[in-house]
């Protein structure tokens, strides 16, 4: 199924979007956050109202481009022969309520979700969570799949929160980012932390860090860490 009304010049970007939003799925499969055919990336078409979403059932190894589903942000599908992702509510609630979330990713990552079933939050109590999510990941609602109350939980979660990520309870990780591949990113770091802390705590209680520092720790990495335009100095 083809959307007559788009035209050339989108679905040259829409097909960009796909080729993307492909990719990045196989990033699940690498770092061994999703397994059989749960989990799902999605993306924002920039300048439309329009997203690119996983299929649901659909084995990982055969994802490909043409098979992404292209959503309104009503979740309606305009292009795909296959039925989207069951999220496909959530990230579309999502983007409408967060006009500067361009991704949207959902795994079900060992740790990340064994805080999640007990409704726990990750605490913020080493320096690379405090670089990535600049606080604690919070836990958002329980809520049922198939509709946007999902959605509801993570926007009501993040909105004005640091974190990319909320554990969803009893369910799993949500993450969002600037495009695609910052949420990818986002939820590879969600559960490589979710894993430290919870050793941590078979160690002991870890020993948490002062705001201020998070504060200093987060402002760095989201600002100088990196290669920075030429006229900046000062990373490492």
């Amino acid at each position: 199924m083809t959307d007559p009304t788009i035209d050339p010049a989108t679905a040259a970007a829409i097909q960009l979007i796909r080729q993307q939003v492909s990719d990045l799925h196989q990033e699940l499969v690498r770092y061994q956050l999703v397994v059989w055919t749960a989990g799902n990336v999605s993306a924002r078409v920039p300048g439309h109202d329009l997203m690119v979403i996983k299929p649901s059932g659909v084995s990982y190894d055969d994802l490909t481009p043409e098979n992404m589903i292209l959503c309104d942000l009503d979740g309606q599908v305009l292009e795909g022969s296959h039925n989207p992702s069951s999220d496909t509510a959530a990230h579309a609630y999502v983007y409408r309520h967060m006009p500067e979330v361009g991704g949207v990713v959902h795994t079900h990552s060992t740790y990340a979700t064994g805080w999640a079933a007990r409704g726990e939050a990750v605490p913020c109590v080493v320096t690379a969570m405090a670089d990535e999510f600049g606080a604690e990941i919070p836990v958002g609602p329980f809520a049922l799949i198939g509709d946007d109350s999902i959605g509801q939980g993570i926007v009501a979660t993040l909105k004005g929160h640091r974190s990319p990520a909320v554990l969803m309870q009893s369910h799993g990780v949500f993450t969002i980012g600037k495009d695609a591949k910052a949420a990818v990113k986002a939820a590879v770091m969600c559960e490589d932390v979710a894993r430290t802390v919870h050793i941590s705590r078979q160690l002991g209680e870890p020993v948490g860090i002062a705001a201020p520092d998070i504060d200093s720790l987060y402002d760095r990495y989201q600002n100088v860490y990196g290669q920075q335009p030429a006229g900046r100095e000062g990373a490492q």
